[in-house]
């Protein structure tokens, strides 16, 4: 799947609006996603990553068709999705499911598991009898590793741990055997001890039925242990993309070196440590939402003049390393 200069736009709709219109002004926009483009391969984990507001899951419901783009085109199969109706977007849908990040509010608290799981095949798989669809589910909760199977799909979602509802999440989209997974801060709402065994299983998942995956995290420390490609996301734009462990490594945009700051570091001998961050306090006459220039610009500690133009996405001297950034000239 490919993704090509994106863009969406949200815009106030109150009656400032209105007036806005009337004086022959803009109304006042939030450029959410702002021409961005990447490329997710075949059984690879490609990570998008960003704080809070940066316009990951903006992105994630443009893929999935949730809410159309502005400009640009998703190219999946060969085929542009933001253009298909009808049944190209239904089998379209079938091969590309999501994860959400919250296992407590995903799954229907009313329904038991087998009729869960069972939901996509409904829509979906219109072809197997009942009880083929029974063989379906018990084969994707032993897939997650929740068994005895038959006695999971009889119980409620109340019943289950969050690391076992976020595998019935999983199990769910497994069902229809789609092509396409994108995981939304799959871990963030689960136990710390329960996180590293729910992105190992996602490794598996991908190695085995070569799915490919769309991770959406802010947490830098669970993207290297899963990712094999990252893109970082500030205010609409990606700022660098590259190989996982190039950018993680070796960071050269500001604000992506301001993440890898923030990584907690399990040492002891670091407890004393004052925690070094490389970023200044915004710069309240330039904020982040006036898109002139470099979005990172108000708090960027290297600052300069020409940050008041907006940067171009180019390669690094490392290949495949992208930054957008004027420290770095083409």
């Amino acid at each position: 799947m490919s993704v090509f200069n994106i863009k969406k736009y949200f815009y106030e709709t109150d009656f400032r609006q209105a007036f806005y219109f009337r004086r022959g002004q803009s109304p006042h926009s939030v450029r959410a996603v702002d021409d961005i483009s990447f490329e997710v391969k075949r059984g690879k984990v490609f990570v998008l990553a960003g704080e809070s507001g940066s316009g990951k899951t903006t992105v994630a419901k443009i893929i999935l068709r949730a809410i159309d783009p502005d400009s640009g085109s998703v190219i999946f199969d060969g085929e542009n999705i933001t253009r298909q109706t009808g049944k190209k977007l239904k089998e379209f849908r079938s091969f590309v499911q999501m994860v959400h990040q919250d296992p407590y509010t995903a799954l229907n608290p009313r329904m038991k598991i087998m009729d869960i799981i069972m939901e996509p095949l409904n829509i979906h798989d219109k072809r197997s009898s009942k009880e083929e669809k029974k063989e379906k589910v018990f084969s994707s909760l032993e897939d997650v590793r929740l068994e005895p199977a038959t006695e999971i799909a009889e119980k409620f979602p109340y019943t289950l741990s969050g690391g076992q509802r976020q595998r019935v999440a999983l199990a769910r989209v497994l069902v229809i055997s789609p092509k396409l997974i994108i995981a939304d801060e799959p871990v963030s709402m689960l136990d710390v001890s329960v996180r590293a065994e729910i992105l190992q299983l996602m490794k598996n998942l991908k190695e085995k039925f070569k799915i490919s995956f769309l991770y959406i995290t802010h947490d830098l420390s669970t993207s290297r242990y899963i990712g094999d490609d990252i893109a970082v996301m500030y205010a609409g734009k990606i700022v660098e993309k590259g190989p996982i462990d190039t950018i993680l490594l070796n960071p050269l945009h500001p604000y992506t070196q301001a993440l890898t700051d923030a990584i907690f570091q399990p040492n002891p001998g670091y407890s004393n440590n004052e925690k070094k961050i490389r970023i200044r306090q915004a710069d309240v006459s330039n904020p982040p939402n006036n898109y002139m220039g470099c979005r990172f610009y108000s708090k960027c500690p290297y600052y300069m003049n020409k940050c008041t133009n907006e940067p171009i996405l180019t390669e690094s001297g490392e290949k495949d390393h992208y930054v957008s950034c004027f420290l770095y000239p083409e």
